[in-house]
């Protein structure tokens, strides 16, 4: 007779079913247990047909175990810092400023400059030169000047015309005044930025290694979460075959075995969820190490380790993170390189005084009268003192430039050493409150582990509703997920405490 109900009358019997079931889940468990009757026929939706019982499925204990020789967040957080391309791109600074350090060395050297040159004038006719007689070209005589060479003379007089006109000249320029005003402050300033350009290194690859480590507790969490989740689905299934043997002998609805499915195929979804965020975190921490996706990767650390304790006081952690964290260290740098640079941009206000040398080899020597065509060597020594209104006038501007950068720095400073005070209270708070968190995570787990064994039974003998088994369940999810999130927060917090007091530079080898 059921059987031959129409789409809208089986819709109907369902909406009946789920409205007495709502309602006298209440006092279903105060309520005698009834005696059993004869199994109802399914009532289905048009073209449904009732799910068979699904069995469990195993739980996947392996993804949280631990392998010998496996990875660890410490081995993460130091392949991470090594290969990370914010700390390249920071060596590549600092090699720039190992080079500027080197350049501001080389200005102490005197200038050593040498030149070589040709030049070939053109012929010409000397003009004649009244009152002393006449200038009349000749050729020199054979055996005086090289033969075929131009001459011209005035009377007793005879110069030649030399044509090709060589020089070889050597040159030292010593930069007396800067030795005193300019030289050393600037190398200094140059030693300071290399000393900037380091630290922004290490704290480059110490950040990259904390979040490396953070990204390897993230992994384990979710292969975790996958364990989770198929327990749940598991439970689930326990619940739906539960449901439909109290259905059959008529102890629950309809409604309860369809509320069932559908909790069923929720966990299955909540699997699959789980398994794409174990394959995302995993290549998380492939692209931390920049390792090759089909290298060999297994924990080889668990989450349910013992926790080292946290010593100090808030205090005495504070005065540490501020002591030895390289950011400030790096502004220090920075500012007494501007300072340093506004020391060396005071000597643009004074004369340069430079000392000067030459060597000249020349053919014909320009000192040499008559001009006479060969080889002479010469050498002069000398001093210049050069000084402009205008080089003051841009003098005071850049050391005003630069003071109020150093100044700038010194404030930055301020609001860093603020930021890092703030930031180490908030990771400390975090430690503590993750620790406490995992003691009463624990404790969260073990009732909703009895109140779901308890739920169940009752529900087996007829005794309990579905609803309040799908509430113990959904509990005991939740204690499992709280667990596991409190276990893997607790190693978060101690990983962001240790970047905050700056103890992970050395893990990340990047110590200056």
């Amino acid at each position: 007779m059921r059987k031959g109900l129409g789409g809208a009358a089986a819709w109907g019997v369902l909406a009946l079913a789920a409205s007495v079931a709502t309602s006298g889940e209440a006092s279903a468990q105060q309520a005698p247990p009834r005696p059993p009757q004869a199994p109802e026929a399914p009532v289905q939706a048009p073209g449904a047909t009732m799910a068979a019982p699904t069995t469990p499925v195993p739980v996947p204990n392996e993804l949280l175990q631990v392998n010998p020789g496996g990875l660890t967040s410490v081995e993460v957080g130091r392949r991470a810092g090594a290969t990370s391309y914010t700390a390249k791109a920071n060596e590549q600074a600092l090699r720039g400023a190992a080079a500027r350090v080197d350049e501001a060395w080389a200005s102490f050297l005197p200038r050593l400059t040498g030149t070589a040159g040709y030049t070939r004038l053109s012929n010409f006719t000397p003009p004649s030169i009244s009152g002393s007689g006449s200038l009349v070209g000749t050729l020199a005589p054979a055996g005086v000047i090289p033969a075929n060479t131009p001459l011209f003379s005035t009377g007793a007089l005879v110069f030649p015309l030399v044509l090709n006109n060589y020089l070889l000249q050597a040159t030292i320029s010593v930069p007396i005044s800067d030795y005193f005003f300019r030289l050393t402050s600037a190398y200094s300033a140059a030693t300071h930025s290399q000393d900037a350009a380091r630290y922004d290194v290490a704290t480059a690859r110490a950040t990259s290694a904390a979040d490396g480590r953070a990204t390897f507790y993230s992994w384990l969490r979710a292969r975790g979460a996958v364990i989770v989740a198929v327990q749940a689905m598991n439970d689930q299934r326990d619940h739906l075959k539960l449901a439909q043997n109290q259905f059959e002998v008529g102890q629950a609805s309809k409604a309860d075995v369809l509320r069932a499915e559908t909790n069923e195929a929720s966990a299955e979804l909540q699997v699959e969820r789980s398994k794409n965020l174990a394959d995302l975190t995993e290549k998380q921490v492939r692209v931390a190490m920049h390792l090759a996706d089909e290298a060999p990767m297994a924990p080889g650390e668990s989450l349910e380790s013992p926790l080292p304790p946290i010593a100090g006081s808030l205090h005495a952690l504070t005065d540490e993170a501020l002591a030895t964290r390289l950011e400030i260290k790096s502004i220090d740098a920075n500012a007494a390189a501007a300072r340093e640079q506004a020391s060396a941009a005071k000597a643009q206000r004074y004369p340069v005084v430079t000392g000067v040398g030459d060597f000249i080899e020349a053919n014909p020597n320009p000192r040499v009268f008559p001009a006479s065509q060969t080889w002479f060597p010469t050498w002069d020594l000398g001093a210049k003192l050069i000084w402009s209104p205008n080089d003051v006038l841009l003098g005071n501007g850049n050391v005003s430039d630069l003071d109020s950068r150093a100044a700038q720095l010194e404030a930055q400073k301020g609001t860093l050493r603020d930021n890092i005070s703030i930031e180490v209270q908030q990771q400390w708070q975090a430690v503590r409150e993750a620790d406490v968190s995992v003691e009463s995570a624990g404790r969260e787990l073990a009732s909703a582990q009895e109140a779901y064994r308890v739920a169940r039974e009752l529900f087996n003998n007829g005794r309990g509703t579905s609803t309040t088994l799908t509430d113990a369940e959904t509990d005991l999810t939740r204690s499992r997920l709280d667990l596991l999130n409190a276990r893997a927060d607790a190693r978060t917090a101690r990983v962001r405490l240790d970047h905050a007091l700056g103890r992970d530079v050395r893990l990340a080898g990047g110590a200056p």
